[in-house]
């Protein structure tokens, strides 16, 4: 056996797509490295693919329903979040997407991701036109704001004729990101370190209305925050004003002014690393 995912525990959401048949590839190769796998499989993914098959892949339980008293006596929606190193969702369609985006939780894959205190990672499948579309992309950068991470998808003639972006990304390659990430994880494994990052604008206010600052939209901070964190720092961000979300698994901590800034900067010191990428309006 090849173990490089060796003892790394995988929760599998598999919904409603036709991309659903490549999970079972995915599997195959995630088991080869190593990995456990459990798998929660939707109503939809039902249709692409049969439980019989994945569990015997997977040598694990199948989970499908919310309402299975057997099951839920245990609390699924729960445990399986916590006993998975990640969650992975594939293929993740434009419904799925659209659902996590706006917090629903009206099935068991849903309710355990939105309960869920692990790394989200999506392989978004779908038609071309689906995936550019403008409330797909307003989805995606929801979730992305709120810490999901996306592999793909990648470009090519698809199930239904058309060619384009939106093909699901091939198992081989899921692994291979999996793999970078669980790496991150390994790296700093057993040192506790601490980072501090600024990010976004300040304002100068020249009276109780009217203030002066810059256009800093607060991003790239706020995607070094997130960066840090997946490696398994300990890591505050300290943001001006800005519509961002901020990583889930980030301690915010939010400033207006200059002075507001320098004092919360402080305050958060001592650290092992800091990284001021605020643009801080100093008129003052």
């Amino acid at each position: 056996m090849i173990e490089t995912l060796a003892n790394k525990k995988i929760l599998l959401i598999i919904s409603g797509g036709i991309s659903a048949y490549k999970t079972l590839d995915l599997i195959r190769n995630l088991r080869k490295r190593g990995a456990e796998i459990k798998t929660v499989l939707t109503k939809g993914g039902k249709k692409f693919v049969t439980s019989l098959s994945i569990a015997s892949l997977t040598n694990n339980t199948i989970y499908e329903n919310i309402f299975d008293s057997k099951n839920e006596s245990e609390m699924d929606h729960i445990s399986l979040s916590r006993w998975s190193d990640l969650i992975l969702v594939a293929p993740a369609t434009a419904n799925i997407i659209a659902k996590l985006a706006q917090g629903r939780s009206d099935d068991l894959a849903s309710t355990i991701i939105l309960a869920s205190n692990k790394q989200i990672i999506l392989v978004p499948a779908m038609n071309v036109r689906m995936w550019i579309h403008p409330a797909t992309k307003k989805n995606i950068n929801i979730l992305h704001n709120y810490g999901y991470l996306t592999i793909g998808p990648d470009t090519g003639e698809m199930a239904c004729g058309e060619f384009g972006e939106g093909k699901m990304t091939s198992p081989e390659e899921i692994y291979k990101y999996l793999k970078e990430y669980l790496d991150k994880k390994n790296i700093l494994k057993g040192k506790k370190l601490n980072a501090l990052v600024t990010a976004g604008p300040t304002r100068d206010y020249l009276d109780p209305i009217r203030y002066l600052t810059n256009g800093s939209s607060g991003k790239q901070g706020y995607e070094i925050a997130r960066s840090l964190s997946n490696y398994g720092i300990k890591t505050t961000l300290i943001s001006g004003p800005s519509d961002l979300i901020p990583p889930k698994s980030v301690k915010l901590v939010k400033i207006k002014t200059a002075e507001e800034m320098l004092n919360a900067t402080k305050k958060a010191l001592p650290v092992d690393i800091a990284i001021c990428a605020a643009a801080v309006s100093d008129f003052s």
